[in-house]
């Protein structure tokens, strides 16, 4: 999917407002612009092809190049380490506020002060001392066979201890990091003993040995393995989009159903990114994390991978849309890292394999 600045003039006042707020960076005429040599170099672990127009868009409005190396988080935190000061890493940007929190305890990060991030992405999907901040969010969710659950049957997460769903709940393994963070939050909210019991529970209702990403989860309960699955909410949209009427199909039989309304609200995580302590480019990292908090570039995250925006009032893409409005935990995401551990060695007594 290409996001062409013609398609977004086509998202609604959000966008329009975002095509008009990025010409501030426009502080050379257009030619220097195309003749500068600032860049930034970008370390992503984010592996969503849209987010190249998203890159190329930042090029064209401020002429900053981005030099981008993927990888898997971990690797490349520990190339940033590897490297030391002579790092030529200027912004480090990942998914899971966990995965953020590493980089923290790692030392990588240093902090940014910025009244244009501050003002628009809300105070708890950033660090607390600007260590790093979200760009959009992802809502981890109860999804259900619509042939087999009402939604009248849901309520929270805590109730998916429940005996009666036995044997009908599809997850994937605790080592994923959107599972440890959904446990972490947990924690946070009942303390260690309670979390543990709603754990033993939960994983008695297991309908099978956790296998596979959050797709596999989807699959899973669209064909009747199980009657739940717990997924992010941008993976749903990818199945109406797609060509195949039998991916249309799941996405037709899966409805997603909104916990913990009535109590703190649903869990939801970050992609979210920070400037490296030993950045090389420090005005140019900066330019491009306030970019990203830009209504344009949420605009982008939105639309080019069904995620909500972290900015408030950007239009969401038409299918997320389409799931309904809803009540969003209020924690500050960085308590995600803080009690990792303490859901990791819950997740292993109970086994959660």
């Amino acid at each position: 999917m290409k996001l062409s600045r013609r398609s977004l003039l086509g998202y609604g006042s959000a966008a329009t407002a975002g095509l008009a707020a990025s010409q501030a960076f426009n502080t050379q005429p257009a030619t220097a612009q195309r003749n500068s040599k600032r860049v930034v170099n970008l370390y992503s672990s984010r592996h969503y092809n849209t987010d190249n127009d998203l890159y190329d868009t930042f090029t064209l409005k401020t002429g900053i190049k981005v030099n981008l190396i993927e990888g898997k988080a971990d690797a490349l935190i520990e190339r940033i380490k590897n490297e030391g000061s002579r790092s030529p890493a200027d912004v480090f940007m990942t998914v899971d506020a966990s995965r953020l929190w590493r980089a923290e305890q790692a030392g990588l990060f240093r902090s940014v002060s910025s009244d244009e991030i501050n003002k628009r992405i809300p105070e708890n999907l950033r660090h607390p001392q600007g260590l790093w901040f979200g760009f959009s969010k992802r809502a981890r969710v109860i999804m259900y066979n619509r042939n087999r659950v009402s939604g009248s049957q849901l309520s929270t997460y805590e109730d998916l201890a429940s005996s009666k769903w036995r044997g009908k709940i599809a997850i994937r393994s605790s080592s994923n990091i959107y599972n440890q963070s959904l446990m972490a939050s947990i924690v946070a909210a009942v303390g260690e003993r309670q979390a543990e019991a709603w754990a033993k529970g939960f994983v008695a209702n297991f309908a099978r040995k956790p296998n596979g990403n959050d797709r596999a989860q989807i699959e899973a309960a669209a064909a009747g393995i199980s009657d739940l699955a717990i997924a992010n909410t941008y993976y749903l949209p990818r199945y109406a989009k797609d060509s195949d009427p039998k991916k249309k199909a799941i996405f037709n039989q899966m409805k997603v159903f909104f916990p913990n309304q009535s109590g703190r609200g649903t869990h939801i995580n970050i992609s979210g990114a920070g400037m490296v302590k030993t950045a090389p480019h420090r005005a140019e990292a900066i330019a491009f994390l306030e970019y990203l908090a830009s209504p344009l570039a949420q605009v982008f995250f939105a639309q080019g991978n069904n995620e909500y925006p972290a900015m408030p009032g950007v239009p969401l893409d038409p299918i997320v849309a389409g799931f309904g409005s809803f009540k969003a935990d209020n924690i500050n995401v960085a308590q995600y890292g803080r009690y990792n551990a303490a859901a990791v060695k819950i997740m292993d007594r109970v086994g959660w394999t």
